[in-house]
């Protein structure tokens, strides 16, 4: 259940949890941020809640009223779940373009919902479009992990 005492939606894993019963597997979605670049805390926070967010744009398109007052995206399962749960949410590092890059390109390959954020270094870098983190998910926890499961904590 949630804070607001819904049920919560999860899946479960074929093993065997406490006292036999199934283990539930929820989702969740990782920030992936490059520790290379130094970005301040503040840009850090906020390339993040890009990227977050961007997932979700990425798979939907303005819908009704000529003003585009709505937005309807579509969902996969773990997405659904995760927008009606906790919203867990975990943020590791990467310290370089390329391995950025290639935990991209593994989430890809995995099937994973993903978005990478380039900053168009207006505050920072220079003035150069920056690759500056990844969201990967939300999808299913046991999923998320096999791509950045062995990333370091932020």
């Amino acid at each position: 259940m949630d804070m607001h005492g819904t049920p919560r939606a999860s899946r479960s894993w074929g093993g065997a949890g406490r006292a036999g019963y199934a283990a539930p597997v929820d989702a969740k979605q990782v920030i992936v941020m490059r520790k290379d670049l130094n970005m301040r805390k503040g840009k850090m926070i906020a390339q993040g809640a890009h990227a977050s967010l961007k997932v979700f744009l990425d798979r939907g398109a303005p819908d009704g009223g000529s003003e585009g007052e709505r937005f309807a995206f579509t969902t996969t399962p773990a997405m659904a779940a995760w927008l009606g749960g906790r919203f867990t949410k975990v943020c590791v590092s990467v310290t370089s373009e390329a391995a950025l890059d290639e935990i991209a390109a593994a989430a890809r390959a995995a099937g994973l919902p993903c978005a990478v954020i380039v900053d168009a270094g207006k505050t920072e870098f220079g003035g150069v479009p920056t690759k500056t983190c990844l969201a990967i998910g939300p999808a299913w926890s046991d999923e998320v992990d096999a791509v950045t499961g062995a990333l370091p904590l932020l």
